[in-house]
């Protein structure tokens, strides 16, 4: 049993999305893993270029002082390495999207990468070599690109490793030393030399690592604050309305291909309008602030399998919030159908806000609730059917909840628990 656990818990890491259904969450995660993926497939081909037009320029100096079969034996290897680059990085771009899912695949790339300059440090000379370099490229590439930063380290060790292997084959006699023109000197064979070589080229690996995550670390941060100040509302710290018409429109469309429902609640501060006249504009901020925090803490109470959050909350007007409840399995025991899902979660963040007090000062809320595909088969439809919905709910007098679907107010067993 345990067993089976780990494994399952391994399989899963090793994908971006192992659900069957997944949460926009997921989406956007393997949107992301895929631009990094692509990302490494362009950095490959423009290092493949560079390195190309290195080969001829370097064969033809080359070629000035020394014999043909030197230049050929010379660059046999470097020639068939670059043609094996080439075909991986078209083999990667042919199937990324079948492979995008897999979760360690730029590492993968990375350490291939890695590999082949692993040969070409041996062939042209071991501790001689000037392809080290290279290491330093895929390095910050890395930093760049990876998410984590144990994964970059785990690469700047693993470059370490592979350059540490073939200075002590080439030390010791377990890999036949590679003669090169110009070289005679024999350091290979000079232990000291060997260890303060290696040393310096893994200071200059583990120095581009620092540098490219502190680089990245600020560009990281800028981006999440331009993510946010574009898709959060500073007031409530809600998804604003542009990011609530995206999400709807992804759930809806996935819904429909899948044969599944959405639910949309929309809620509407009763009177706020005299709230603000009468206690102030600080006091209704102060108090729409405080309900976007019940509705974003009963949205995160109602999550799927393993804990993830599957609802998202929104600011879409001035006092008016909303949150769409996509039909996710929350265990596997659990068959609650999505109306009456919809509507406790609705019914708990009326009586929650009923129950708030804020500065001395207490509100109502009005709430309605729609379905796809029962109120309509867009992500448009939907919409104007839930906001039919809050309008009776307004007209009724405020403080309740009134839904499309007749018998979706009868709390069952599973929504009591």
């Amino acid at each position: 049993m345990i067993h089976s656990r780990i494994a399952k818990t391994l399989a899963r890491g090793a994908v971006v999305s192992w659900r069957e259904q997944p949460t926009q969450y997921d989406i956007e995660a393997l949107r992301s893993n895929v631009e990094r993926v692509r990302l490494v497939i362009r950095v490959r081909w423009a290092i493949v270029a560079v390195l190309a037009i290195f080969s001829v320029f370097g064969a033809s100096v080359f070629a000035t002082s020394t014999d043909l079969d030197s230049l050929i034996r010379n660059m046999t290897i470097p020639a068939i390495a670059l043609i094996f680059v080439l075909m991986y990085n078209g083999f990667y771009q042919a199937v990324l999207p079948k492979v995008a899912n897999v979760a360690f695949l730029n590492q993968a790339q990375l350490l291939f990468d890695m590999l082949v300059a692993t040969v070409l440090v041996y062939y042209s000379g071991g501790v001689y070599s000037w392809f080290p370099a290279m290491y330093l490229v895929f390095i910050l590439e890395a930093a760049f690109i990876l998410p984590r930063r144990w994964q970059v380290w785990m690469l700047v060790a693993s470059a370490a490793l592979l350059y540490g292997a073939v200075l002590v084959g080439d030390y010791t006699g377990l890999l036949p030393h590679v003669e090169l023109p110009f070289v005679t000197s024999g350091l290979q064979q000079n232990i000291t030399y060997v260890l303060v070589r290696y040393l310096w080229e893994v200071t200059l690996f583990s120095g581009a690592a620092l540098v490219g995550m502190l680089m990245m670390k600020t560009i990281r941060r800028r981006e999440f604050e331009l993510r946010e100040s574009s898709f959060i509302d500073d007031l409530t710290g809600l998804y604003n309305r542009h990011y609530f018409q995206r999400i709807l429109m992804t759930e809806c469309e996935r819904a429909m291909r899948n044969n599944r429902q959405v639910a949309l609640i929309l809620a509407d501060i009763d009177h706020f309008g005299d709230v603000n006249r009468t206690f102030g504009v600080e006091v209704g901020d102060e108090i729409l602030a405080a309900i976007a925090r019940l509705l974003k803490d009963i949205a995160s109470a109602d999550t799927g399998v393993d804990g993830w959050d599957v609802n998202t909350a929104c600011r879409i007007g001035g006092e008016e919030l909303a949150l769409i409840v996509p039909e996710v399995a929350r265990g596997l025991s659990d068959r609650t159908p999505l109306e009456h899902r919809a509507y406790a979660i609705a019914e708990t963040f009326r009586q929650a806000v009923e129950s708030l007090r804020v500065s001395g000062v207490s509100v109502t809320v009005s709430v309605g609730v729609a379905f796809l595909p029962v109120d309509g088969v867009s992500h448009d439809a939907l919409l104007e059917a839930a906001d039919g919905m809050l309008s009776l709910a307004v007209l009724a007098g405020g403080n309740g909840v009134r839904t499309s679907v007749p018998g979706a107010g009868v709390p069952s067993d599973d929504d009591l628990r």
